[in-house]
């Protein structure tokens, strides 16, 4: 059967300011997608196809990871707009700590998640059934292929939406899974036509040593 690896973007700038500022890697960002790059080569594992959402953070990661090959994108592997949502939810006047404040934000976010998936959050540019149906059409997209080896990067809540569905989870459980998911972490799955199944979820091989704790990030 062949492989799909999903990587999630490395580090971008949060709490910059504004959505444009955060669809940057930081300088931990790059790094991180340099040795995610290097992990794979190190185990045997080279693409023969080459995948990524449309937003900067994601096309900076796959091409830090240094793969030969023209990669192609599909915009259902990019993130959902918390933005948006968060914007929605306080009517555009978000609080200074929901945007400041890891803690908060994130809190929050997994809050302001749960309403969008039960129907909530009217007004939104995207509701969660476009979300999921373009992120499925992605995972369609990218297993519809004669290639053993796909390598996509991706974001979070992507992510944890395809390891969800994969394992038919309940709907709230694409934020739980989300919120876990660390920086150039790899979900692999392994796929044959209409067979797609979960193998191994949010590894991080790159990170070893006494430095580890200071690359592993969140957001």
């Amino acid at each position: 059967m062949a492989e799909l690896i999903v990587v999630r973007h490395g580090q971008a700038s949060f709490g910059a300011g504004d959505a444009g500022s955060y669809d940057r890697l930081s300088d931990l960002g790059r790094q991180q997608a340099v040795l995610a790059g290097d992990a794979l080569r190190t185990a045997g594992w080279l693409p023969d196809r080459l995948i990524c959402g449309t937003l900067d953070r994601q096309r900076e990661t796959l091409a830090a990871m240094g793969f030969d090959g023209v990669a192609e994108e599909h915009p259902g592997w990019n993130e959902y707009d918390f933005h948006d949502l968060l914007a929605v939810r306080f009517d555009g006047a978000m609080p200074d700590p929901v945007r400041d404040d890891r803690k908060t934000h994130f809190r929050t976010l997994r809050e302001t998640i749960l309403d969008w998936q039960a129907g909530g959050l009217e007004g939104a540019a995207e509701s969660y059934a476009d979300f999921t149906r373009r992120v499925e059409a992605a995972r369609a997209f990218s297993t519809d292929t004669t290639a053993e080896r796909v390598l996509v990067v991706s974001s979070g809540g992507a992510i944890g939406q395809l390891v969800a569905a994969s394992l038919k989870a309940p709907a709230d459980q694409m934020i739980a899974l989300n919120l876990q998911i660390k920086n150039t972490s790899m979900s692999r799955f392994i796929f044959s036509g209409h067979r797609f199944f979960l193998h191994e979820f949010n590894t991080t091989p790159q990170f070893t040593g006494p430095e580890a704790a200071k690359l592993l990030t969140y957001s």
